[in-house]
């Protein structure tokens, strides 16, 4: 079973988000269940120096964009029993940053059309290759419009895989002439159409043998309107092939017990508050094991229900806790943070950047972890939380939903805390339930924390359930 992933990040080449963690781990997981698992990439300029000098050349070969034909090299690593390709073009990817350009379209027509033209030149032909997101959702159209006719690419089959159904890569009709040398019979509603223009995403949708999206509930969530970004309808449609495999995380790479970022690591309760202790003194708290610590690492945008907790702060604040915030975003967001530390110097740190050692410090030193989303397809923060032993606060939706099971005070069974509602009040309310239990019953909290700790979100069960979908599409000849 040969499976080429096509994908725009990968953890430790290059990461904007989860999805460079996914394309990091999944592989791994697969290979060491036998699959032969490879993973193809554009070749950024952010690249980090020590790769670039480890790559191997393949070839150059020629890439048509619409009416041009472009230069494209292929390199690779090997990379902990994965091979790793690398899809070289200065004009596309010599800049830094890996999105958000003005011809961002036309990078990823190109990245997408390149990865097929590549094919004949890699170790192994792929029997399946597995898309991630709008920047390759023209690589199962292109294979259908363009190769359908070559016997090389016969039979190899397409997986799509939504991760976030908000980012959908829409541009122009005439992108199909200007780019993708596609003709205007593919420009209709049960292909690339999008309310008068061209969705790369609605194209993996459309013409994937199969789709996937990283949680069961957000599998369901988007068929809906208040979750389908306008695609609900045509996801119904594909409803029978689209199903939801929740993401897993990295056990090996976030294990407390060997976290080279950690102040101290640990696996148990009272190494844990050891790593508060630390917390609080490094960003400049009052250090206090009795004071609950409430952390938020995200992106500061609208998704991730900033305004719930800017709506009640005063109020969260009120319950005599500290709260340690970590990310960017939008600017409003931003400085509504900036303003609350310097009126609660004392209970409030706002760490208005990005930091890896930092972020894991806080997972490891915090005891409640917030995730109050509008909407989350799968979440990491929440599963992360866990493994470092932070229960997590989360609205139910997406991933959320399945990965938290809400403490149930009379069996004392679940692994965080949960509401329902996109409500602010809900969330204060929520918040008041778990503090509560961390000062009235300490035992029952350890119990919670060491019980959370003990869990297994690795990608064991995540892979196999990949494993058997690609079974099925390669035997479905």
């Amino acid at each position: 079973m040969n499976v080429l992933f096509a994908a725009s990040e990968c953890a430790p080449f290059i990461k904007t988000g989860g999805l460079g963690d996914v394309i990091g781990a999944l592989p791994q997981a697969l290979h060491k269940k036998g699959a032969n698992v490879s993973v193809v990439l554009p070749k950024y300029d952010d690249l980090p120096l020590h790769f670039k000098e480890q790559m191997q050349w393949i070839k150059s070969i020629e890439v048509p964009v619409g009416w041009r034909r472009q230069f494209c090299g292929i390199e690779k690593i090997n990379y902990q029993g994965i091979t790793v390709y690398f899809l070289d073009n200065e004009y596309y990817f010599k800049r830094h940053g890996s999105y958000g350009f003005g011809d961002d379209g036309e990078r990823f027509a190109f990245f997408s059309r390149a990865v097929l033209e590549a094919l004949p030149h890699l170790e192994e032909r792929p029997d399946i290759i597995h898309c991630h997101d709008w920047q390759t959702g023209l690589i199962p159209v292109q294979l259908k419009a363009n190769y359908e006719n070559n016997p090389y690419y016969r039979g190899i089959k397409t997986v799509f895989t939504i991760h976030n159904l908000r980012y959908q890569g829409v541009y122009p009709k005439s992108v199909l002439s200007d780019l993708l040398d596609i003709s205007e019979l593919y420009f209709h509603m049960d292909a690339l159409e999008f309310y008068g223009d061209v969705s790369y995403l609605k194209g993996g949708l459309a013409f994937a043998d199969s789709v996937t999206t990283v949680s069961s509930t957000y599998a369901y969530e988007i068929q809906s309107p208040y979750y389908g970004e306008r695609l609900d309808g045509f996801l119904r449609k594909r409803g029978a092939d689209l199903q939801g495999i929740v993401n897993g995380i990295d056990n090996d790479s976030y294990d407390p017990k060997r976290d080279e970022n950690l102040f101290i690591p640990y696996d148990d309760y009272k190494g844990k508050y050891v790593n508060k202790k630390h917390l609080q003194e490094t960003l400049g708290l009052p250090i206090n094991a009795d004071i609950p610590i409430i952390a938020m690492v995200t992106r500061l945008v609208d998704q991730k229900g900033i305004d719930l907790i800017l709506h009640v702060f005063h109020e969260i604040i009120g319950l005599n806790v500290q709260f340690v915030l970590l990310g960017t975003g939008d600017q409003q967001y931003e400085e509504a943070f900036r303003y609350f530390e310097k009126i609660f110097p004392q209970k409030v740190s706002a760490n208005l950047y990005f930091d890896e050692a930092l972020a894991r410090r806080i997972y490891a030193g915090s005891d409640l972890f917030l995730m109050p989303s509008q909407f989350e397809p799968c979440g990491i923060g929440q599963l992360l939380a866990l493994r470092y032993g932070t229960l997590p606060l989360v609205r139910e939706t997406g991933g959320l939903k399945d990965t938290v099971i809400p403490y149930n005070e009379l069996t004392e069974e679940g692994n965080g805390f949960s509401f329902a509602n996109y409500n602010a009040h809900e969330l204060l309310y929520t918040i008041e339930r778990a503090v509560a239990l961390f000062r009235l019953h300490p035992n029952k909290w350890r119990n919670l924390v060491e019980h959370a700790m003990g869990l297994d979100f690795s990608w064991s069960s995540s892979s196999q359930q990949y494993l058997k979908l690609y079974e099925l599409l390669k035997s479905d000849k």
